[in-house]
């Protein structure tokens, strides 16, 4: 048995002797495969001399098989309208996807870049299912079966393709005004070891992460303590605007509070910019359709999304200035 798989130009002098026995016209068999007389003639032709016998006869006037070739046609007839069948549901896929799409995304992330497009995707691919897990921890995504994600881009793999989808990120220590009449307000990131500071910790890790600050052009850590610890930073944030102690938050997270004066900036002088969400994805040479719907419409929802984003945080740029100019005319 040869198990030989079918090259393209094989497929293709099997489907013009299928559809030349199916009509026994070689006109109209030429005009329902799209293609001219004299070239269906051909693959036909080159058919029966790969397999050494003809398959047809032909006179002026009619066209009927052989016994070779009704044999043949008997057998192939049902494999070539099967290849052609499937062929065209991969189309179809391609122009409508379906099947699942996993994705892992950073929590904070998804409030920016996933919860403003749901809707609308849902509504374009509805055989599309959007499998998400939201969580700060830094997985291999290809090892752990996700498609794609969205982190922040210092934690990105160098064998993955990266796409921006936002300006650069900074986080800020923020306390509320009644934990700042108590406690008073540090003037230095190393004051922090005095106050009480709301924890943070990457999922995975034993540690609190260390909050970062820069001085002179190079990063230093400070391990901050404090009464509360948790893997959530909105959590954090609400607890720093009861009151609990100071927390160390990027502006999405804090942008409201400090506009409505519920938390006030603190050391803004060492705080700096660092690299923002990305999408990342392995490289692949063919992409599946539902994940490259999945990309674009990300993608489509950050170009959407970016004049609101720049409007939030100029309000909130504007509300820190408030509060910085309150705070100097205070100490005059």
């Amino acid at each position: 048995m040869n198990t030989a798989l079918l090259s393209a130009g094989d497929f293709n002098q099997l489907r013009a002797f299928v559809a030349v026995a199916a009509s026994l016209n070689f006109s109209r068999a030429a005009e329902n495969l799209g293609v001219s007389s004299s070239a269906l003639s051909q693959m036909v032709r080159a058919l029966e001399e790969r397999v050494g016998v003809s398959l047809f006869n032909r006179t002026t006037r009619s066209v009927s098989l052989t016994e070779a070739g009704a044999k043949l046609f008997e057998r192939v007839q049902p494999a070539v309208e099967e290849l052609a069948e499937a062929l065209g549901e991969t189309r179809e896929r391609r122009a409508h996807p379906a099947g699942t799409v996993r994705i892992h995304c950073f929590r904070a992330a998804a409030d920016l870049h996933l919860s403003p497009i749901l809707r609308a995707f849902a509504d374009a691919y509805p055989q599309v299912v959007l499998d998400i897990t939201l969580d700060d921890a830094v997985v291999n995504i290809v090892a752990e079966g996700y498609d794609v994600a969205i982190r922040l881009g210092e934690v990105i793999d160098k064998d993955l393709i990266a796409v921006k989808l936002g300006p650069e990120l900074r986080q800020t220590a923020v306390a509320s005004p009644d934990y700042l009449a108590r406690h008073g307000t540090p003037a230095h990131p190393r004051d922090l070891l005095a106050h009480r500071c709301i924890g943070w910790r990457w999922p995975g890790q034993k540690t609190p992460y260390k909050w970062e600050f820069m001085e002179n052009g190079k990063w230093f850590e400070v391990a901050v303590d404090g009464p509360l610890i948790s893997n959530r930073k909105d959590f954090g944030v609400q607890a720093a605007v009861d009151g609990v102690g100071i927390a160390f938050a990027s502006q999405q997270l804090i942008a409201h509070h400090i506009a409505e004066g519920r938390l006030v900036p603190l050391l803004e002088a060492w705080s700096a910019s660092f690299p923002g969400y990305y999408l990342c994805y392995p490289a692949q040479r063919q992409m599946a359709p539902p994940l490259r719907a999945v990309i674009d419409a990300i993608r489509g929802g950050v170009r959407a999304t970016n004049g609101a984003e720049a409007a939030a945080i100029g309000t909130a740029m504007a509300a820190m200035t408030m509060v910085r100019a309150a705070d100097t005319a205070a100490s005059k």
